[in-house]
Order: C-alpha cells, then sequence, then structure tokens
C-alpha cells in the first residue's frame, strides 16, 4: 500500500453549536438578501465610505457628506441594548430619510439576543446592520464591547451569526487588527464564517489610540482582503482625496472609510479646496430642515473651524455658549466676516499649495483641512513632531500618515451612563 494511499484525509472543520442553520437553508428562508458583492453593487459600488461616528455621523452631516461624494454613510454607532429598549433614545439616534441611501447602521453589543432585537428595528430602512468590534475606548471595555471582544471569537461569531440566521437584512462587521497578521487573517475569516457580507478592516491595533495613534497598516489590510471572499473596506490613514486611491492599489480593497479627515473636511472625497465657513453655512441650511442636536452641531463647527478658533478666541467662548440654530448661524456668520478679512490680505493660491518639512499641505486656517494630531518629544523638550513621524521613518508621502480616530467616542461616557450595565 503506498503513503498516499495510507495517508488519513484532514478532517473537515467543525462547525460551530450555534451555527443552528447551514447556508442553504438561509438563503431558503431570506431568498432575497443580498450577500456580499450582490449587496455591495447594489449599493452603488461605494468608493467613497464615511465612517460610524458617535453624535457626529448623524443624519444631517451624512446628508452634507453626500453632497460632497460620500458614495456610503454609516450610522454613528449605537447602543444596542438601549436602542433596544429605550424608545427615548431610539428616537433620538436614529434618523433618516429619503436621501439617505445607501446607509448601514452600526451597533455595538454583547448580547446576541439584544443585538437581534435592535436590528430588527431598522431593518426596510437600512441597507444592512453594522457590527462595532474595532473601538478601543475605556467606555467601551467597561461596556464589554467593540474592540474589547477581539479575544472572545465564540461571542463574536454568535453575534453575527444570530443575525446572519434571523435578520431580513444583511449583516457586516468592522474589525481591528492584531499585532500578527496571521491572527488578523483568522479572526477576519471567523468573522466571515458567521455570516458577515462586507468587513471593514481598521488597520491599527486597539492599543493604537489618541495619542498613540500612529500609523495603520495598511500591509495587514491587503492580507485581510487575500484572504477573504467578502468586499473589504480599509479604514485609517487618509488625509486628502489621492491617499483614497493610493490605499486601493495598495491594498485591492473595494472601498475606503473615512472617520476624523471626513468630520475637518467634509468635502475630501471631491479633492476641491473650500472655506470653512462654506461648510459650515451649508451643514447649518441642511439642519434647519433635519432636527440635529446642539451638541452635534457644536461638535461639527469645533471641528471645520479648528484652525481659525485658537486666533479668534472670543468666537470660541461664543460657540460653547450658543444652544439655538440661529445662534449658530450667527456664530459662523461672525467666523465668516472675520475669516473672509483674512483671506483678502492673503497670497493663498488654491492651485499652488505648497507642502511643509514633513510633506503636510500648507493650507490657511479658513480652509477645510485634515487635523495633524502632534505628540511632544521629550528629547527636544522645545519641538513637537507630527505623530507619524513618531512612528515610522519613511516619508508621509510613502506611508500614509493617520489621524482616523476610532468612532469618536470621548463624550460617550456622559451620554450613555447606563453602558455599566452592559450592552
Amino acid at each position: 500500500m503506498t503513503v498516499a494511499e495510507t495517508t488519513t484525509a484532514p478532517a473537515a472543520a467543525k462547525v460551530p453549536e450555534h451555527f443552528t442553520m447551514t447556508e442553504d437553508e438561509i438563503i431558503a428562508k431570506f431568498p432575497t438578501r443580498l450577500r456580499g458583492f450582490d449587496l455591495y453593487h447594489k449599493m452603488g459600488s461605494p468608493k467613497n465610505i464615511v465612517a460610524p461616528m458617535v453624535d457626529q455621523s448623524e443624519l444631517a452631516w451624512r446628508m452634507l457628506s453626500r453632497n460632497y461624494g460620500a458614495d456610503l454613510c454609516y450610522t454613528p454607532m449605537f447602543n444596542a441594548k438601549l436602542f433596544a429598549n429605550e424608545q427615548k433614545y431610539r428616537n433620538e439616534q436614529w434618523q433618516t430619510n429619503e436621501t439617505d441611501k445607501p446607509v448601514i447602521v452600526q451597533f455595538c453589543a454583547n448580547d446576541p439576543d439584544i443585538l437581534l432585537k435592535a436590528a430588527s428595528l431598522v431593518a426596510g430602512q437600512a441597507d444592512a446592520v453594522d457590527l462595532n468590534l474595532g473601538c478601543p475606548q475605556h467606555i467601551a471595555k467597561r461596556g464589554h464591547y467593540g474592540s474589547f471582544l477581539m479575544e472572545e471569537w465564540d461571542l463574536v461569531s454568535k453575534l453575527i451569526r444570530k443575525l446572519h440566521e434571523n435578520l431580513e437584512i444583511p449583516v457586516t462587521a468592522k474589525i481591528r487588527v492584531f499585532p500578527e497578521v496571521e491572527k488578523t487573517i483568522e479572526y477576519a475569516k471567523m468573522v466571515e464564517a458567521a455570516g458577515a457580507q462586507i468587513i471593514t478592516v481598521h488597520g491599527r491595533l486597539r492599543e493604537q489610540k489618541g495619542h498613540k495613534t500612529g500609523l495603520a497598516d495598511w500591509t495587514k489590510i491587503k492580507a485581510v482582503k487575500d484572504a477573504v471572499k467578502v468586499p473589504v473596506f480599509a479604514n485609517g490613514n487618509i488625509l486628502y482625496q489621492e491617499d483614497i486611491q493610493r490605499c486601493i492599489d495598495a491594498t485591492n480593497v473595494e472601498g475606503v472609510m473615512t472617520a476624523e479627515t471626513n468630520l475637518y473636511n467634509p468635502a475630501l472625497f471631491t479633492g476641491k479646496v473650500l472655506p470653512t465657513w462654506q461648510l459650515a453655512e451649508e451643514y447649518l441650511e441642511i439642519c434647519k430642515d433635519v432636527p440635529t442636536k446642539a451638541a452635534y452641531i457644536r461638535g461639527h463647527l469645533f471641528k471645520l473651524f479648528r484652525y481659525s478658533l485658537p486666533i479668534h478666541t472670543d468666537l470660541r467662548q461664543k460657540l460653547v455658549e450658543v444652544k439655538e440654530l440661529d445662534g449658530f448661524r450667527q456664530f459662523v456668520g461672525d467666523m465668516k466676516a472675520r475669516l473672509v478679512a483674512d483671506a483678502e490680505g492673503s497670497d493663498f493660491d488654491p492651485e499652488a499649495v505648497v507642502v511643509d518639512e514633513f510633506g503636510y499641505r500648507k493650507y490657511p486656517t479658513w480652509i477645510c483641512q485634515p487635523a495633524l494630531r502632534f505628540e511632544h518629544d521629550k528629547e527636544h523638550s522645545k519641538s513637537k513632531r507630527l505623530l507619524n513621524e513618531a512612528q515610522a521613518d519613511t516619508p508621509a508621502d510613502d506611508t500614509g500618515c493617520a489621524t482616523g480616530s476610532c468612532d469618536n467616542v470621548d463624550n460617550e461616557a456622559k451620554r450613555q451612563k447606563t453602558l455599566d450595565e452592559g450592552v
């Protein structure tokens, strides 16, 4: 008998007990529900994607972003437990209209049944439901969700599978990477096997947040893309419009998601060099017809005018205090008058933008532009260096510098005190 004849065939992978249906049975149960690339193409094959951002990717902002080239928008991350059980929370958080297409609703959760209950409430209104597996903030650790489920693969699989087997619309997932590329690939394949029809890969580790943000690792995103059969979106290292195509070329992903840079420059996807007051005025016009919480509006205006407020400090205090839409409009009008005056005395040419020593474009304070984070250089106490320079030796042009936030959860602790009880 030959060696080939005596060799035992590899055992088939064990199907998890929580897989109560086969893929054929799921297809029979939801014959019209879109899967994988069918879902991606039905949504218009989106390339430019606005990330889920707590208190910041609300309907009015999604509408503004779509006016400037966003192909797909995610809602803010919703707490599944609060969404499922509290009508007030649901009414405050979830808004949509006929222009809000395509849209994916994101939830954080750690209980499959509660997640399904919450997700079922948006079926018929959203194109898909996304599970947040990437939030690295302390509140996510305390609430037991987001990236703090990365070690609990069985629970992650159960959450996704519960929706895959029972929800009328598709389920997708947003993940972070592990230090090891092999583990990242294995994790992504588990997420896919559970039923995720699109996977977004934030190319940063769980520890890369705040002043430790650093660079996203596009090589790990590419490794996931090469390993799975569903569409993949990349997240991380997007500052300028050209970075989107660079990311696609480097990773072969179907689309590129941006978070923080979209907040500072909602015209990112167009490549247009626009004044901050123009985007602020357009956003407030949308807010006239789309009721939007004052805290959300204030947050957006602080970001749009990030580089002007330290100069016009009296207006900064005014923005802190204003609470009504008319007050926000007055603030923008006052800021515009000052910035127009600043611009009239400038020789800035949007067709001939120069770069600094790190390769970053030098825009005046009244132009929409990405926020560049800095890290104090303790070795040279009088200097500062850009975060990406602290994390990598290669030039910014070659690496894609990073300013993306996870999910912008800075204010969530104050707003969601019940998270201590879990989600």
